[in-house]
């Protein structure tokens, strides 16, 4: 197979030197995922903290900042370095702009349909949530922005979040013979039958080609069971090759995995499960830029996955030759506001949509001086906000909150309106809780989601970054076996005792609701309590072992 790999642009004006793409082979895919109900340009600053453990140590996706740019050959200053890493944030974001927005994305779609009228745009979930918008319809914003957009194919997992019969009415009738929702990795409890179409099959210049869907395989566990009670979920590799051979053996000749497992599911997927030509990532909301090749009994599986928040739209070329891909090209595209001019029509649907709520959306919260963001596998300054605001609010000695992924950047001097706190907090859960919790079970409550993320087993991945502390202060390794990762936890400088009893304040816990103030209420009582707030440094563990980890940047080191 023929590979490609783009070179650095170097510093585009136009669009043209960036978006002028030629059409390569006669298969051609567009690819979109994670983007969290952002229809409007943002900015979002990539991680500095990715780490990798065991066969993932220094590998793709687990290298940011420096480490990255070398991978990728990506100079420091472009517009590729600020689109991929977080090296000088602020500065580039002033340089650059911001980035997605739906109105955006309608116009570099449409111009690479151009020279791609076949094209087929697939979008791998996490649509319908993100924004106060989505949660305030019920998806609807971003059902009506999908179909304006020309979504031909998608998959899910927070889309769950809104419940099985709410999915179920939107695939049923506002997709009607028109977009797609396949994944075959969800059955019923009692039964082998899908909710959903486990795939399905196009041809374009008489080639065939199958996309197979494959949805957040631990829903349940990561957002709670009670969204999605008579469905089962799972990787299950079996029913996966299965659906392959089965594609395969009705003439396809390009199979294409839409996947949201994330990067490293996917990559060992990609070793076990023969037949797929590409793996088309989300979940893990990694940019990035180059496919990687995964070797399998049957010959290679490319990996890849197309960062998040409608930052990046990846454009997919193959050749394909005697029933088989013989090459293929790949750019990840950075969909940068100010060199898309905004596609009417798509601009007049966001429009409609967001005018409901418009005034509510604008409301001033609070000022704000500092960068506030929230990627990264520990914390981020928008999450200490957060638990800053549940352990004064709630009266708390310790605070969690949860690692989630998605969230825009508000640079220093934009306002905290309520859109914003929202595009942190918009969840269909978001009751807050104090609960007492001993020494010994905050331990075993760190041991265990530390182990959702760093378990060298890519299967075991059940979630999203590490919780959000707020007062406690420990240490992790996170090379170190489970139960043996956490270590010197202290409060106040005080070492937390085992069968001491603490108040800790928490939201976000999907599967033990509450009673509790929202989230968002919480934060907005805090902000507007008059009082003077310091910066909110992220408070990060101290990290054993990883000195000389590429997935952490040096200036996040020491």
């Amino acid at each position: 197979m023929d590979i490609h790999i783009p070179s650095d642009l170097g510093l585009p004006a136009t669009a043209d030197e960036l978006y002028d793409i030629p059409a390569f082979g006669n298969v051609s895919l567009l690819h979109f995922t994670d983007c969290h109900a952002q229809l409007l340009p943002l900015y979002y600053r990539e991680p500095s903290i990715n780490l990798g453990v065991g066969k993932a140590e220094g590998r793709v996706p687990h290298l940011v900042g420096e480490a990255l740019l070398e991978k990728f050959g990506f100079r420091p200053g472009t517009p590729q370095a600020y689109a991929f890493s977080h090296l000088n944030f602020c500065d580039a974001a002033k340089t650059y702009g911001q980035v997605g927005g739906f109105a955006h994305l309608a116009t570099l779609v449409k111009r690479l349909k151009a020279s791609r009228p076949h094209a087929l745009l697939l979008d791998g979930g996490d649509s319908w949530q993100g924004s106060a918008t989505a949660l305030w319809t019920a998806g609807q914003d971003m059902v009506d922005a999908s179909l304006e957009l020309g979504v031909d194919i998608m998959t899910g997992h927070w889309e769950f979040t809104h419940g099985a019969e709410r999915v179920r009415h939107v695939v049923e009738h506002d997709f009607k013979d028109k977009l797609a929702f396949i994944a075959q990795n969800i059955v019923h409890e009692d039964s082998t039958e899908s909710p959903f179409q486990p795939y399905v099959m196009r041809e374009q210049n008489g080639i065939s080609i199958a996309i197979i869907g494959q949805a957040f395989p631990y829903t349940p566990i990561a957002n709670g069971a009670q969204f999605t009670p008579d469905w089962t979920f799972g990787i299950d590799e079996a029913r996966l090759q299965a659906r392959v051979d089965e594609v395969r053996k009705k003439g396809a000749q390009v199979v294409v995995l839409l996947s949201h497992n994330g990067m490293d599911i996917d990559l060992k997927l990609a070793s076990r499960v023969c037949g797929i030509d590409m793996i088309l990532g989300g979940h893990t909301h990694d940019g990035v830029p180059v496919p990687i090749p995964v070797s399998n009994p049957d010959g290679v599986t490319l990996v890849t996955n197309a960062g998040s928040q409608g930052k990046f739209l990846a454009a997919i070329d193959f050749d394909v030759r005697n029933g088989r891909v013989a090459g293929y090209r790949y750019h990840l595209l950075p969909v940068f506001s100010a060199l898309l001019p905004a596609d009417p029509a798509m601009q007049a649907t966001i429009e409609r949509v967001r005018s409901p709520f418009a005034s509510r959306l604008q409301q001033p919260i609070a000022e704000n001086q500092e960068l506030l963001y929230r990627r990264g596998n520990f914390n981020g300054s928008w999450d200490q906000l957060i638990v800053d605001a549940l352990m004064q609010v709630k009266d708390a000695e310790i605070a969690f909150s949860p690692g989630f992924r998605w969230g825009t950047t508000l640079l220093p001097g934009q306002a905290i309106t309520r859109e914003k706190l929202m595009e942190q907090t918009a969840i269909t859960y978001p009751d807050t809780s104090v609960v007492e919790m001993t020494g010994t079970e905050i331990r075993q409550q760190l041991e265990k989601l530390s182990d959702k993320l760093f378990n060298p087993d890519p299967y075991q991945h059940q979630g999203g970054d590490m919780v959000r502390t707020g007062g406690l202060v420990y240490a992790c390794e996170p090379a170190a076996k489970l139960n043996g990762r956490i270590s010197d936890m202290t409060l106040n400088g005080q070492p937390i005792q085992p069968g001491k009893t603490y108040k800790v304040a928490r939201w976000g816990v999907g599967s033990a609701q509450s009673e509790g103030a929202p989230i968002w209420d919480v934060v907005e009582h805090y902000l507007g309590s008059g009082e003077q707030h310091a910066r909110h440094r992220p408070n990060v563990p101290r990290l054993i072992g990883v000195a000389s980890n590429p997935g952490l940047a040096a200036d996040q080191a020491g």
